[in-house]
């Protein structure tokens, strides 16, 4: 029985990122490369969309760089997984709020200050 494949649309829609996010990923990581369909669509295997996984979740949750997320899946960077992860995306709305008003005080103290000299 043949593995399951995916067609780049479908790879790019079951990670929810784009087909070019895809593509560029596989300029700068060695390791993904697809294989092809006679006509030249990409076809991923499940040990491709693992990578794209971890690709993904360098990136993305640990906010990696490029290069940094190349070298460890090559093996020429560790990983400190004592390092905290990435804050999330989204951050708590009355914290927004509290820094918002904060900054604003700070604002006006340093308005005050500067109208003083």
């Amino acid at each position: 029985m043949s593995e399951k494949t995916y067609r780049i649309g479908e790879a790019a829609e079951l990670l929810n990122l784009k087909t070019h996010v895809l593509r560029f990923w596989e300029t700068e990581f060695p390791q993904l490369v697809p294989s092809r369909t006679d006509k030249g669509q990409r076809l991923y295997t499940e040990d491709d969309m693992a990578l794209l996984r971890r690709i993904q979740q360098l990136l993305h949750e640990q906010g990696m760089t490029i290069e940094g997320a190349r070298r460890l899946l090559e093996g020429s960077a560790v990983l400190d997984e004592d390092l905290p992860e990435r804050v999330a995306a989204v951050p708590d709305p009355t914290f927004v709020r509290m820094i918002v008003r904060e900054i604003s005080v700070v604002r006006r103290l340093l308005e005050n200050n500067r109208s003083r000299t």
